[in-house]
């Protein structure tokens, strides 16, 4: 009996460890996608899974059109959180050793409303992820709304044009090379029927 009950303690505590929440607060906003967060004491880079923000820092690209509203409302979202979650993929970490999350502001995915404000497209998939179907339906609904990035989006159909081409390039290459074929025999034709006469010809002289 007493083994038992220690079972059933030991088993509860191993549960508690591993449910219990995370304590997690803003220590820095980084720009939009990224930023650092203190995680049970530590201070710890993350970089937002599944998307990718216009650039606020960069040292070649510089400010790129609505980089300083992705900032900002992430900024804000995660200052006025009452609670901050982060739930992970397979892949923790990136090659710059960031780790990698769904970032979830007060039970809201903060990556689906940076997409559906227009402050974020899709990106970076490298794995099935959990949320990526969710976040693509709400990138297609932004286009089509022209929300914020996407405010002069034109859909791109320069691959079709591209697959296209080379269909009609494919289809005159067959027609001309059956046009030759046919040019070439009809030639190889009349130099035997020549030669053939000429033949005759001769055994009849």
């Amino acid at each position: 009996m007493v083994k038992k009950l220690f079972f059933i303690l030991f088993v509860f505590c191993f549960c508690f460890i591993n449910v219990r929440a995370e304590e997690i607060s803003l220590k820095k906003c980084i720009d939009g996608d990224t930023v650092d967060l203190v995680i049970n004491g530590e201070v710890k880079k993350i970089r937002f899974l599944a998307v990718d923000t216009p650039e606020t820092k960069h040292p070649t690209k510089g400010v790129e059109p609505f980089g300083k509203e992705a900032s900002k409302y992430t900024c804000d979202s995660l200052k006025n959180a009452s609670s901050i979650k982060l739930e992970y993929e397979d892949d923790k970490f990136d090659k710059y050793d960031r780790i990698l999350a769904w970032v979830f502001v007060d039970d809201n995915l903060l990556q689906s409303k940076l997409i559906e404000k227009g402050l974020a497209k899709v990106a970076y998939l490298y794995g099935d992820y959990k949320y990526t179907d969710e976040l693509k339906k709400i990138e297609a609904k932004a286009k089509k709304d022209r929300v914020g990035l996407w405010g002069d989006y034109k859909e791109d159909y320069s691959v079709y044009l591209y697959l296209i081409g080379i269909i009609v390039i494919v289809i005159i290459i067959c027609i001309i090379d059956k046009s030759y074929r046919k040019k070439m025999i009809n030639k190889v034709k009349r130099k035997a029927k020549k030669e053939l006469g000429t033949q005759v010809n001769k055994l009849f002289k």
